[in-house]
């Protein structure tokens, strides 16, 4: 099993999408009320869909990842294409390094490299389902 695709609500569609390409996403479905785009390196993909209703700071809990081992170099490109950051590289005390930002629907993004430590974490535990 694998997961590969999260739906994100956004509230103007136009704005998002090219909001998304600047970040350096291949925009592949584009309607008025829905569109995907696939990660560069590894063909994930996710999308966004249209939501009329969405309030004007959606600061929901929702949080997606974006990983990229030029973490810095990237941000850096990101930022020469005018996208504003709210928190520049970190190194975090879970052992990741991240960028945060927001799309224009206040979606929280964050730009991330995990690297081994994502996987395989110093205090991983591993458990699975049993009856």
């Amino acid at each position: 099993m694998n997961l590969n695709q999260v739906t994100l609500p956004v509230k103007d569609m136009e704005v998002s999408t090219d909001f998304y390409r600047r970040l350096g996403f291949l925009h592949i479905v584009d309607t008025p009320h829905y569109a995907r785009f696939a990660c560069p390196d590894d063909g994930a993909t996710f999308s966004l869909s249209l939501e009329v209703d969405l309030p004007d700071n959606n600061q929901h809990g929702a949080v997606i990842y974006f990983e990229h081992q030029e973490l810095d170099a990237w941000v850096a490109e990101i930022q020469q294409r005018g996208i504003q950051f709210e928190q520049l590289p970190t190194e975090q005390s879970y052992l990741w390094r991240e960028a945060m930002l927001r799309d224009p629907s206040g979606n929280k993004i964050k730009l991330y490299w995990a690297g081994e430590n994502r996987l395989n974490p110093p205090w991983r535990v591993e458990r699975k389902y049993s009856e």
